[in-house]
């Protein structure tokens, strides 16, 4: 190890120790730490509960300016600055945030401002004020942090417009270092966040995404009505505290309620409670007055809490990224914890509605019209008066005339129409990206599928499809690996069509030679170019540009000639 490098990791071990308490440090956190120390760009993609927030917390107090951790969540903010001030060596942390008012923002500006602030803490949204990306830029970051960096991905599950941005921020901040940090996120997802954040030369620590602690299962139902008992009654028995995740704001405070009323401390989360009810609640979870929590999606990005028990999903989530980002809340002390999906295909149907909306041409037509009328230029505020269109839908209206090249960004969030871009064209061009955003999110719907009815193990099911071999067939900590429940969905062959993909459920087949490799890239006779995401038995994984995911039939694609390496890609190696 050269000489350089060893003098880093024993700063980071001392740095750990000294100011954190921590006696140790694992391989992959001071792998990344150096690299941060040593000013590259890092990529990071670690499991919940691996340490993710070290790799900016360590190299943070040895740095000569302030980082800016760029968070998505209040809460988690919050949480953040709370776990750094109460740290050993008291590093300096605020947030500036909508949620706290002007006094604690301004003190947070003035610790900046005199250079006592190690750490920041703020929103994308916080970024698209010119006054906040000035401020920041005046104290002269040494590292911009992004946390759960997949939501700049279009790739991405959790795809969020704000977050574009961020490479533009960057730039106007004096382009310090940039660290990047997901749990869940493909090689297809990591080269988006590359490419989007414009990081150069990038470092990546990539530390898988098996959690061997956690025992999945799945337990399959015919009748909604009996999968709501079972539910209280599954809950009930497993140990706490735990997470019931739902679809819905009205069957979260029906679980809670019915759970409530057999004795457990119990409460929902969503975004229909007020702010305050839901800081109450995270907190009384946090510190172990709640038993459990039952929420919709909005709960658990910011929860920092090692010994959750079981999460217990009431609905079929949208995503397998989705479902493992959420299931990863369970079991971060390493112990054994649960994640458990009550799955009825017919609560597909909800899901496949919310991945089916795409933007109306009109409305396309009507925003570049509007874009256009200023010779100058205009701001995001004038379009939204102008248009009549939600912060939300607007933003994710521009990046998408953005990639069709009929707008473009410039400083301060102004937004010009591209000369000699023609309006038609560039409209169709934003729906085909729609329209194969739609498709992709239906793909990763049916992927879902196929993990809940696979007759093989779950987790190579799961970690074949973020593009990682697991070393053994047989996990021994899954409902299908070890002997199932009764009611479980492992219960012998049922082969199934899965719609839309192109092949069928994958099942524990014979092994197969690897005639595709994870990280390949491919061309389909139909679909063009895409990426292998894994290779299991007689089916192989792709995941398409437009088409989104298809698991195939490993032997009609290679009869047909339906698949081969792309164009400068060998395909498989020797050893």
């Amino acid at each position: 190890m050269p000489l350089k490098t060893m003098t880093l990791r024993r700063r980071l071990r001392r740095g750990a120790r000294d100011v954190f308490g921590w006696k140790q440090l694992r391989p992959a956190q001071l792998d990344a730490m150096s690299a941060v120390l040593s000013g590259r760009d890092t990529m990071v993609v670690m499991p919940t509960g691996a340490g993710k927030s070290a790799v900016y917390q360590v190299p943070g107090v040895l740095l000569s300016g302030p980082v800016v951790v760029v968070s998505p969540l209040i809460a988690l903010q919050r949480d953040q600055v709370a776990a750094l001030t109460g740290a050993r060596g008291r590093p300096g942390a605020r947030a500036i945030n909508s949620a706290q008012g002007d006094r604690a923002n301004e003190d947070a500006w003035e610790r900046m401002r005199e250079g006592d602030l190690d750490f920041l803490f703020v929103s994308p949204e916080q970024l698209a004020k010119d006054e906040v990306v000035a401020g920041i830029a005046a104290a002269r970051p040494a590292l911009l942090a992004v946390d759960e960096a997949h939501c700049v991905s279009t790739w991405g599950y959790d795809f969020r417009p704000d977050y574009l941005a961020l490479g533009d921020v960057r730039e106007r901040i004096g382009r310090p270092p940039l660290l990047a940090l997901t749990a869940s996120a493909a090689a297809p997802v990591r080269t988006d966040i590359i490419e989007r954040l414009g990081m150069r030369e990038v470092h990546q620590v990539i530390a898988g995404f098996d959690r061997p602690n956690l025992h999945l299962e799945v337990v399959r139902h015919q009748k909604d009505a009996e999968k709501r008992r079972w539910v209280v009654e599954r809950a009930s028995a497993e140990a706490k505290p735990g997470i019931i995740y739902t679809g819905t704001r009205r069957e979260a405070e029906q679980y809670a309620a019915e759970l409530s009323d057999l004795g457990f401390d119990s409460a929902a989360y969503h975004a229909g409670l007020s702010r305050a009810e839901r800081t109450g609640t995270h907190e009384k979870f946090s510190d172990g007055t709640l038993d459990v929590v039952v929420a919709t999606s909005a709960f658990g990005m910011g929860i920092d809490k090692a010994d959750i028990r079981f999460v217990l999903h009431a609905t079929v989530p949208g995503s397998l990224d989705a479902y493992y980002q959420e299931i990863g809340r369970a079991g971060r002390d390493g112990d054994p914890a649960a994640a458990i999906l009550a799955y009825r295909p017919e609560d597909l149907s909800a899901q496949r509605y919310r991945a089916g909306g795409r933007p109306e041409a009109d409305t396309l037509l009507r925003l570049m019209d509007a874009v256009r009328a200023h010779k100058d230029g205009v701001s995001g505020t004038v379009l939204r008066e102008e248009t009549d269109l939600s912060q939300t839908a607007l933003t994710s209206l521009l990046h998408l005339l953005e990639e069709a090249g009929g707008i473009r960004f410039a400083a301060k969030g102004v937004v010009h129409a591209v000369p000699r871009a023609r309006r038609d064209t560039c409209a169709e061009e934003a729906l085909r990206i729609a329209g194969a955003r739609v498709r992709l999110e239906r793909s990763r719907l049916e992927m879902m599928r196929s993990y809940a009815e696979t007759d093989g193990c779950r987790r190579r099911h799961l970690l074949g499809y973020f593009g990682e071999r697991p070393r053994k067939r047989n996990c021994g900590s899954c409902d299908v690996c070890v002997p199932a429940r009764p009611g479980s969905a492992a219960r012998g062959p049922r082969p199934g069509v899965l719609a839309g993909t192109g092949g069928t459920t994958p099942r524990q087949d014979e092994p197969h030679d690897d005639v595709f490799l994870p990280g390949q890239r491919v061309r389909h006779t139909s679909w063009g170019e895409g990426e292998v995401m894994s290779q299991e038995g007689d089916h192989v994984t792709v995941l398409f540009s437009d088409a989104g995911y298809r698991t195939l039939s490993l032997t009609a694609v290679t009869e047909r000639g339906l698949l081969a390496p792309a164009a400068g890609d060998g395909g498989k190696t020797s050893a």
